[in-house]
């Protein structure tokens, strides 16, 4: 019955809630299946390709005080730090020569860097690298806002809802923040014309089995381009300190049901991933994912963006071991290819 429900998805890539419950709540029988339906998905559509971004990290500062964040504003335990433009530019510069053709640029909601900073900050890198993509996941902001970064030459956008659950949301986040002003974000980047990005948290406090079956209804009637999920692991320094991390075994699953409900999806093989489990990349990609974001950050601030605790900052997740991970990747049967790695369905912009 599982199994038939897991063909019925891959060729009609249409379930309703109670379908997508019996699948999670029976995977164990069903995670290899899964798994390889998923992985044969994506081979149809991108082939062996996993893609790679460039992880620009460069400012920890946030306004915002969600209680599973370890950059919080409230944590006043965290090691604060801003990029200049100039090293920003210069660790995309390095990432180039390196074999990156996607810089994705990440902070917490940081209000220095206003449309006045990153205009002319994303045209300078545009100006540098012109064959390159541009990624931005920078929060909430305005529809002008966006706007501007996008006619700027942003060409991606990745906002985490975390979760669809209105009330599960407002138990992640403060007073002041607004599920509604999320979702709306999330609309404004799809009409302004950017590749978005989507995801959410798994095992996060509060989270059901009946959550997580309306996050994938969701994200099949949002058709984002990316969508990024992975495990919740807890902060010391953060209201959730003494919550129970999400596992790797239910996030591999998810990605593998969000393959084969989106099959044309980009899918991040994430670092939240990889930190619960050494072997979350290739177990990942096995199931479906096939993208990688390496860490360009200087190395003197990897281990200060510390949304959660143990996060792994050196090695493979460290760009300049890019060879250590080609070699991990091609175990899989796949390969890292130097390419932008834009949605199927997209065109790139002029």
């Amino acid at each position: 019955m599982m199994t038939e429900l897991l063909d019925k998805l891959k060729t009609e890539t249409v379930l309703d809630r109670d379908g997508y419950l019996s699948l999670i709540r029976n995977r164990a029988q069903i995670r290899e299946y899964a798994a390889g339906l998923a992985g044969t998905v994506r081979d149809e559509v991108y082939g062996k390709k996993i893609f790679i971004r460039g992880l620009i990290e460069f400012t920890n500062y946030c306004k915002n005080n969600c209680s599973y964040c370890g950059i919080r504003a409230g944590n006043d335990k965290a090691d604060r730090y801003r990029l200049t433009p100039e090293e920003i530019t210069g660790c995309a510069d390095s990432g180039y020569e390196l074999g990156f053709r996607t810089f994705v640029l990440q902070g917490g909601e940081d209000a220095y860097f206003g449309d006045d900073i990153l205009v002319p900050l994303i045209k300078d890198i545009k100006a540098r690298h012109p064959d390159c993509a541009l990624t931005l996941s920078v929060g909430e902001r305005s529809y002008e806002s966006y706007r501007r970064l996008y006619e700027a030459g942003a060409d991606r956008y990745l906002l985490r809802h975390e979760t669809v659950n209105r009330e599960h949301y407002g138990m992640l986040h403060p007073g002041g923040m607004s599920w509604d002003n999320r979702m709306q974000c999330l609309r404004n980047l799809k009409e302004i014309g950017f590749q978005t990005g989507a995801g959410f948290m798994v095992g996060s406090p509060g989270q059901t089995d009946e959550d997580l079956a309306d996050e994938l209804l969701f994200l099949k009637e949002l058709k984002p381009e990316m969508v990024g999920i992975g495990p919740f692991i807890p902060h010391k320094d953060t209201p959730f300190a003494d919550r129970p991390a999400g596992t790797a075994e239910l996030t591999l699953f998810l990605l593998s049901l969000i393959r084969l409900t989106l099959p044309d999806v980009l899918l991040p093989a994430t670092t939240a991933l990889a930190t619960v489990d050494p072997k979350g990349r290739e177990l990942a990609i096995e199931g479906g994912a096939n993208v990688l974001m390496p860490n360009l950050s200087p190395v003197n601030v990897r281990g200060k963006y510390l949304l959660y605790d143990d996060k792994i900052c050196t090695g493979e997740e460290a760009a300049q071991c890019i060879e250590c991970l080609k070699t991990r990747v091609e175990k899989t049967g796949c390969e890292i290819v130097t390419d932008r790695g834009d949605h199927i369905d997209r065109k790139v912009r002029n």
